[in-house]
């Protein structure tokens, strides 16, 4: 199984929630694309927040020294993404494909992150509450969906918010994966309780 999890946009805990994933699947990792933080870049997250010895994380096919859109990080690296050289890794393994921020951030002048989503992925999305996140999720699961990309299923981060979540699993029949809490920190142990409270619900994607 190859998970593509992508986000509402930047900073809505995509990273967490591939650790968990990656955790739950004792999957392999792999971020196509990093664009600053290249010192404690999201694939150093993972091997801090996962012990196993099945899952491999495969070096970033981008690895960018600004934290920025990743064709303007590009560009300030005096270099041009090419879509045709960030290639799966070849795992036989499941595997977690973590995007960078939303699904329209450009990679370079004709493409975006939409464009590495490929037809065996199986998109979760993940939605974090805060004013205006509804009309994010909707608008990303919609563009998915109307691009015929398998979109299995939607995590949420922070705090149970009934009200938001109902209405966008009931608009969008997407199934309901798991919420990520507000927590004090994150490390091996959080990650791990995630892993169980969600496994379930993965293995049936």
């Amino acid at each position: 199984m190859k998970i593509f999890i992508t986000g509402i946009g930047t900073d809505v805990g995509k990273t967490i929630a591939s650790a968990i994933v990656t955790k739950s699947l004792e999957a392999d990792y792999w971020k196509p694309i990093q664009a600053g933080d290249v010192d404690n870049s999201d694939s150093h997250k993972l091997k801090q927040y996962i012990s196993n010895s099945k899952t491999t994380i495969h070096p970033n096919s981008y690895l960018l020294q600004t934290p920025a859109s990743p064709h303007l990080a590009a560009n300030l690296d005096g270099i041009t993404i090419n879509i045709k050289k960030i290639i799966e890794p070849k795992t036989k393994n499941n595997l977690v494909i973590e995007g960078a921020g939303g699904i329209f951030v450009p990679i370079n002048d004709n493409e975006t992150i939409v464009d590495l989503i490929q037809k065996d992925h199986k998109v979760i999305v993940v939605s974090r509450h805060y004013l205006g996140s509804i009309n994010h999720t909707l608008l990303t699961i919609e563009a998915l969906k109307n691009r015929n990309i398998n979109v299995v299923g939607i995590i949420f981060n922070g705090n149970e918010n009934k009200a938001s979540e109902e209405i966008i699993l009931s608009k969008t029949g997407l199934k309901f994966i798991g919420r990520i809490e507000d927590e004090p920190y994150f490390d091996k142990n959080v990650i791990k309780e995630y892993a169980d409270l969600f496994r379930e619900n993965l293995l049936s994607l």
